[in-house]
């Protein structure tokens, strides 16, 4: 799979997705995960499950007929894309520690 960098948004969309879960249950996952420093907005939200399903990254799952709730389930490519960005990021907190991890925040006014 190509490794793309994934925005921070779709990188938490994917990783809430392990269940079935629908839009406004994705939203408070994704607010629960970053302690309330990333908040969905739904036009957001809906764009990118858009995007990921078009990607097969994500499934839509059949709703129940007079149900205005979709459901989403995340895919194997979904899993593997998710999983390439998490050894993306695990290397640049190595390499950023390994250079900058030294540093005094403080002393540097970081």
């Amino acid at each position: 799979m190509e490794s793309i960098a994934l925005t921070e948004a779709v990188f938490y969309i994917l990783i809430s997705m392990e269940q079935p879960i629908h839009g406004y249950g994705i939203m408070q996952s994704v607010e629960k995960m970053s302690g309330g420093r990333v908040k969905l907005a739904a036009g957001t939200l809906y764009g990118a499950l858009s995007s990921l399903v078009d990607k097969k990254w994500i499934i839509a799952l059949p709703s129940e007929e007079n149900s205005r709730k979709k459901e989403y389930q995340i895919t194997d490519l979904g899993k593997a894309a998710a999983a390439a960005e998490l050894r993306r990021l695990k290397e640049l907190v190595k390499n950023g520690e390994a250079v900058a991890g030294g540093w005094d925040n403080d002393k540097n006014g970081i």
